[in-house]
């Protein structure tokens, strides 16, 4: 699950910390943001998208209303993948291209950018998704973190220690 689908206090449309993209580039972080084929956001991280965003199915935004109405039933919760909320697969990819994604920073993977054409790929290719996907949870488990004066591992997400 993404951090912003359990931490209220962090934006969705915030840019990647810069060297983790510089360590991944964007296609691994395009394939790492595919962890969001299993796991639920909280109605404020979504609400936004399905009342306001252009880039989102009517459809789909109606059917998300009804578990997150305009005001209200902040922690409501919705599946990140409404077709295989429990499995991992490629349905998350499918979901961007039919403009499904739940939470705004996934649906800018698939929104007319250089990410287009890797999303379209893992829509239709799931092995190479997973294969992607698993080479890009290495290279993140080989990264060193910050430490000392230099960063912190942050106890809660919305503060600094």
């Amino acid at each position: 699950m993404k951090a912003e689908s359990i931490c209220s206090g962090t934006s969705a449309d915030e840019p990647p910390n810069s060297p983790f993209v510089g360590a991944f580039a964007l296609d691994g972080v395009t394939a790492l943001s595919g962890g969001d084929t299993i796991g639920q956001a909280r109605c404020t991280t979504f609400r936004t998208r399905i009342y306001n965003d252009t880039n989102i199915d009517a459809q789909f935004a109606t059917t998300r209303r009804a578990t997150c109405p305009s005001s209200g039933r902040d922690a409501n919760l919705a599946p990140l993948d409404i077709q295989t909320p429990s499995r991992f697969d490629n349905d998350y990819y499918q979901n961007l291209v039919a403009r499904h994604g739940l939470l705004h920073s996934d649906q800018e993977l698939f929104n007319g950018g250089s990410q287009d054409a890797l999303v379209r790929s893992y829509s239709t290719n799931g092995a190479a998704f997973t294969s992607d996907f698993a080479a890009a949870m290495v290279r993140m488990g080989n990264i060193s973190p910050l430490t000392g004066t230099n960063g912190e591992i942050r106890r809660n997400c919305r503060a600094i220690n």
